[in-house]
């Protein structure tokens, strides 16, 4: 497949090496000449400010407001390229990929999932950081 001829983000799993254990595609590429997008990774805090303390409640408004910064660049869930995650604690995986198919349905951006101590402020469980490309 040559990058000159797509027009549009295209997700691959290679035959060739194990399916993803995830919702995410093993490769995504990127149109020539497209705008790249990057995006400060976001939180569960709701449009008040508020940050709930169950984890399932910050990957709800966490999908939200994700939702919400693509629609401010008119973006799609389809202009996503790559998802970064980072937990404090055990993900819920059915809820997370119930949210997670909610904003992109079958087609699934490229996906990192890391688990660490901590985030920028202690009450956070959950931060995603996106990237997208628009041609």
């Amino acid at each position: 497949m040559s990058r000159d001829n797509i027009l549009k983000v295209v997700r691959i799993n290679p035959t060739n090496i194990s399916a993803p254990v995830g919702k995410y595609s093993h490769v995504t590429i990127v149109p020539r000449n497209s705008d790249l997008y990057t995006f400060s990774g976001q939180i569960g805090v709701d449009n008040n400010g508020n940050i709930p303390e169950p984890l399932n409640e910050q990957v709800h408004n966490t999908f939200g407001n994700i939702a919400q910064i693509l629609e401010s660049q008119r973006l799609t869930p389809d202009d996503i390229i790559k998802v970064n995650i980072w937990a404090t604690e055990e993900i819920d995986w059915d809820f997370l990929y119930a949210e997670w198919e909610n904003l992109f349905g079958e087609t699934y951006p490229s996906m990192t999932v890391v688990y660490i101590k901590g985030l920028g402020l202690a009450e956070l469980k959950i931060e995603i950081e996106i990237w997208a490309s628009k041609q």
